[in-house]
């Protein structure tokens, strides 16, 4: 069975506009996986300890038969290619993947909690999520666009598109 999984991508280290777009491309090469949507590149104000450079942010949507860990194994290796370091909470880093949901699951586990559980206050997650799916319901019942008129713009700016790779 098959499910639809929306990814966060971000990134504000070496070169964070490619390495989002080379992330697309490595979640459309997912086993058992297809890339379906991707929303326009956001140029988003940090959040997290410190100064940090500006965040480049997108969603992507999958079609995908793995189970949600599998799925959050196979980004956090993708994460690891790009030498994603886990220092300080919220701070820079080359890549950053998030499984935003996963159907319409509800899980908290130990190593997952979906719907992400900071999505909601996020305008860097909610309108690329906006440009793949407008009219979407979360799981615990929460209209996107209601969440939307409820978060602050904090300098988020579109700077681009993500077109979805060929897959042979």
């Amino acid at each position: 069975m098959s499910v639809t999984a929306y990814i966060g991508l971000g990134s504000n280290l070496e070169n964070p506009r490619q390495q989002v777009l080379t992330a697309v491309e490595e979640i459309a090469g997912i086993s058992n996986s297809m890339l379906e949507h991707a929303s326009q590149l956001y140029q988003s104000d940090p959040v997290g300890p410190g100064e940090q450079e500006d965040y480049i942010n997108a969603v992507v949507a999958i079609r995908t038969e793995l189970t949600a860990i599998e799925l959050l194994d196979q980004l956090q290796a993708i994460e690891q290619i790009h030498n994603r370091k886990r220092i300080i909470r919220w701070g820079a880093r080359t890549l950053d993947l998030d499984i935003l949901l996963y159907g319409d699951q509800i899980i908290d586990n130990e190593r997952l909690i979906i719907p992400h559980k900071e999505m909601h206050w996020r305008n860097f997650v909610l309108c690329p999520l906006a440009d793949i799916e407008p009219e979407l319901t979360l799981p615990t019942g929460q209209s996107l666009q209601k969440l939307l008129q409820k978060c602050e713009d904090n300098g988020l700016s579109v700077i681009g598109k993500i077109e979805i790779p060929e897959m042979a």
